[in-house]
């Protein structure tokens, strides 16, 4: 469990395949300043929304598992050597939760429609395939590449938020585009109530 703030960020050095996984899985390294250690292999780590396993520690990177199910999921399809990713270790217990609870299991992925900016505050457009339609809340949370945030606006074909010159800052939001996918996690209460009401 994840909640969203994000202080770190981590650049991909690697995509590789490794004959130990399943076919079609890929192991991605990451150079990050985030601190973890050897106990921590196994625990999960929140890279840009996406919950992964922590498989291996290098002298300067880390190592994580992604699985054919998180690529189709996520736009690590189309990652690259040298994109920047957001990077949230799992909450521990007690802990002080700022933004809202993230899972890191990646709903689906968005594409950009436009970008505005308007005293240092970027405004993005987002679209959205109309089935995920109904989990959106005006003023409700919403995971962005791992980034709390509140929907601002519905439009008719998505949403619509504000980053503050703050979070742009610290997270890799700063480099987004028009086209460019980014990962999508509902809020967790919508999608239980959801599915107890229907």
């Amino acid at each position: 469990m994840f909640n969203g703030i994000i202080y770190n960020q981590g650049l991909i050095k690697r995509l590789k395949k490794n004959p130990k996984y399943v076919s079609g899985s890929l192991v991605l390294e990451i150079d990050s300043n985030i601190k973890l250690k050897k106990s921590d292999i196994g625990e999960s780590v929140s890279c840009d929304g996406v919950c992964l396993t922590l498989i291996g520690i290098g002298k300067k990177s880390f190592f994580f598992y992604l699985s054919k199910e998180t690529l189709k999921r996520s736009n690590f399809r189309n990652a690259k050597i040298g994109n920047y990713i957001n990077i949230e270790k799992s909450l521990n217990h007690g802990q002080k939760v700022s933004g809202h609870y993230v899972q890191g299991h990646v709903d689906t992925t968005s594409k950009i429609k436009k970008i505005k900016i308007i005293q240092k505050t970027w405004v993005i457009d987002f679209e959205i395939k109309n089935n995920f339609n109904k989990y959106l809340v005006e003023k409700g949370s919403i995971s962005v590449n791992g980034v709390s945030l509140t929907i601002s606006k519905l439009t008719k074909r998505g949403f619509q938020i504000n980053v503050i010159p703050h979070t742009l800052k610290l997270t890799n939001l700063v480099k987004l585009k028009k086209g460019d996918l980014v990962n999508i996690e509902f809020d967790i209460f919508s999608k239980y109530l959801l599915n107890f009401t229907s």
